[in-house]
């Protein structure tokens, strides 16, 4: 049975197996980080060129972080060094910022998460460097496709297993492959909590959606089959049968009615091309 927990000011900040609900106080902390992690999105936009290191997008993203009064997330998480995940074409997940150029026919993930007044705003776009493959933009199409019909289950009654199945769903019609070993989660003033939410599923199966409950949406879409393969740095997750993956992801909450974006772009840049 699944235990929800209301959230009040005075309660503890800390992962637990229960699903937290929040209040409007939560949703406008909320709105907060997610406006800054959008924000920072958009800027890297005309950042992402041949020649740019993945380090030098990196450097933007703290430095942005720092200046619109957060801090990121990840940096020192769990003894990551880095201020985003920045993951190139066959790499699915947690992309190591470092030396590596950009070239032409690139596509990459860049994943951010502000930690702003005690709240996380998490999010990930793809971008494509210059001109790349028809393969490589459907793939990105479809994946965002992926995100948006998840968010569209995402209401009060529905149930988590509802928003994997529309994803799954999507996906495996175009004959694409749904990473498994990696899901979203719950957040909010942790960083990683209940529930998960897993990008595939039966409908009317898992956690109840409840007003309150906020979470992150995050597949990760495989051209080949959804095989991961963990290198050696303990971080960077790839594509067993080396294809290209893709990600997008937004945080959300759950309304009376529905659901809200929290990690929305401001201007539109929510997906290529921009």
């Amino acid at each position: 049975m699944t235990e929800y927990m209301t959230m009040t000011a005075d309660a503890p900040i800390s992962r637990s197996t229960a699903i937290k609900l929040y209040d409007a106080a939560g949703f406008e902390g909320m709105r907060k980080a997610g406006r800054l992690a959008a924000e920072i999105l958009d800027a890297l936009v005309p950042h992402v060129a041949p020649g740019v290191t993945t380090g030098e997008l990196d450097d933007i993203v703290r430095r942005m972080t720092l200046d619109g009064g957060g801090v990121p997330a990840t940096l020192g998480y769990r003894g990551y060094t880095h201020s985003c995940c920045i993951s190139l074409n066959n790499v699915i997940c947690h992309g190591i910022p470092g030396d590596q150029k950009l070239k032409d026919g690139d596509i990459l993930n860049i994943d951010v998460t502000p930690l702003v007044d005690g709240w996380h705003g998490d999010t990930s776009r793809m971008y494509i460097v210059g001109e790349t493959s028809i393969k490589a933009r459907r793939l990105i199409e479809v994946t965002y496709e992926c995100l948006m019909l998840g968010i569209e289950e995402a209401r009060p009654g529905n149930h988590i297993g509802d928003i994997g199945h529309a994803i799954q769903k999507h996906a495996e019609k175009h004959r694409y492959g749904v990473v498994r070993d990696f899901c979203g989660h719950g957040l909010g003033r942790v960083f990683h909590d209940s529930p998960e939410v897993v990008h595939v599923g039966r409908p009317g199966t898992g956690p109840e959606l409840r007003p309150g409950m906020f979470f992150t949406i995050e597949p990760m879409i495989n051209i080949g089959k959804p095989g991961v393969k963990m290198m050696e740095d303990g971080w960077t997750a790839v594509t067993r049968d080396r294809t290209l993956s893709a990600q997008f992801e937004h945080s959300i909450g759950i309304t009376e009615t529905g659901c809200e974006i929290f990690t929305k772009s401001l201007v539109g840049l929510d997906a290529p091309p921009y």
